[in-house]
């Protein structure tokens, strides 16, 4: 493997930073918050969800 550290690192930065917005969305999930505007959790936050 000959990779060089500057791209090892940016990588790296890049992992965390997906891992780190996965980790939101499924914490959102269970608590129950909408990740976006399809109103598909019934979280009523926006007119699209039926009420």
């Amino acid at each position: 493997m000959n990779l060089n550290w500057g791209t090892l690192v940016v990588v790296l930065v890049l992992l965390g930073i997906v891992a780190a917005i996965v980790v939101k969305l499924v914490r959102d999930k269970k608590k129950g918050k909408c990740s976006g505007c399809n109103c598909d959790c019934g979280c009523g936050g926006c007119g699209g969800d039926g009420n």
